[in-house]
């Protein structure tokens, strides 16, 4: 088996920008990422850790470096991009600087031991992994957030001054993005933890009682989805980004593979709005939304579909807004599932009811 390895370069000292050099490898006895390192290292050298407990960023998904070579080829194909953690505090290749991981030790330092920063570091991927950092430097950190929740686990009677001390933070849990997507192997107790944290703290809001529509503009009525029985139209010369979010839902998936689109598929198109604090944090749900517009319309989109009336809102309706927390303007038309299915199928008199009424006409009648 031969992999073809895109590595990530960087020398603070004498690099002005990161760069990546092709390795490629006819796989013998290697067992794991940390063989391929170590074989790519005794050629040509480079910054990293030789141990188990070292983590780095493979196609974009965060992992430890003792994934098997069968789980990489599995997950991820032939064709790999290593990273460090965190590009942007990557100092020596794969090493990076972790003083912002370290430091907010000092929020929970009074209900601290050795044992529990010990225990702290085994987080350390939770810390960078999620995206929130790459839009909040500040942020208090998934990391700590667990420590916080393993504190109150081990002595109870700590609970209330540990939620104090995390909201006194500005930029705490209710920036908090699901790590689920960008973590390989994900243990859905991290995230079941840091959600009740967010209870606890009175951040979370039902995503049914949220209000979306900042621009206050009518709603729009998508109607039912219609069962697709035979294709009149489809879109063999459209390029066409699927919003997935969390949850991908089977009946766009089915839609669109009988489309003979070509779909632009994006990590950003499963990553986290953070919708349950939407309504303490709109402008961060508008940072992280226009960011998957952007990735759908730099590629190359012609259209931006979503599942439900609320991602509509978030995508569409609040254009506006989405544009000056990115500084660009947005013209990626957004459709719903329901008016591609009424497309697809001929329903055009149906559907030109509420195209008509998007930000953007998609023109597609």
């Amino acid at each position: 088996m031969k992999l073809e390895i895109s590595l990530f370069r960087f020398d603070y000292k004498s690099d002005y920008l990161p760069y990546y050099t092709k390795n490629f490898i006819k796989v013998k006895n290697e067992k794991n990422l940390l063989d391929l390192l170590n074989n790519i290292n005794n050629e040509h050298p480079f910054g990293y850790k030789n141990c188990d407990g070292f983590c780095v960023a493979v196609n974009g998904v965060y992992t430890k470096v003792t994934i098997s070579i069968e789980e990489l080829v599995e997950e991820f194909g032939k064709d790999l991009t290593i990273e460090p953690m965190s590009i942007r505090r990557s100092h020596t290749d794969l090493l990076i600087n972790d003083a912002d991981f370290r430091e907010r030790l000092a929020i929970l330092s009074e209900f601290i031991d050795d044992e529990d920063i010990k225990k702290y570091e085994t987080y350390k991927i939770y810390f960078y992994a999620s995206n929130t950092i790459n839009f909040e430097y500040d942020y208090i950190g998934d990391s700590l957030l667990l420590l916080a929740s393993d504190l109150i686990e081990k002595d109870s009677s700590n609970e209330k001054d540990i939620l104090l001390a995390l909201s006194e933070y500005d930029c705490g849990a209710q920036f908090h993005t699901s790590l689920e997507k960008r973590v390989y192997n994900f243990d859905p107790t991290v995230e079941e933890k840091i959600a009740l944290l967010k209870t606890k703290l009175k951040l979370s809001k039902n995503i049914k009682e949220q209000e979306f529509n900042i621009e206050k503009k009518k709603t729009l009525n998508f109607g039912i989805f219609d069962e697709i029985k035979e294709i009149k139209h489809d879109f063999n010369d459209f390029n066409i980004a699927y919003y997935k979010g969390l949850n991908e839902n089977s009946q766009t998936n089915e839609l669109l593979s009988k489309l003979n689109a070509k779909i632009i598929d994006r990590q950003t198109m499963t990553s986290d709005l953070a919708l349950d604090t939407f309504h303490i944090n709109p402008d961060f749900t508008a940072k992280l939304a226009s960011t998957v517009m952007l990735d759908a319309f730099d590629n190359d989109a012609d259209l931006l579909v979503v599942d439900d009336e609320n991602l509509f809102n978030i995508f569409d309706t609040n254009r506006k807004v989405l544009e000056i927390a990115c500084g660009r303007e947005i013209i990626l038309p957004v459709i719903h599932k329901n008016e591609l299915a009424k497309l697809a199928l001929g329903l055009h008199d149906e559907v030109k009811q509420t195209l008509e009424k998007h930000s953007i006409d998609p023109e597609l009648i």
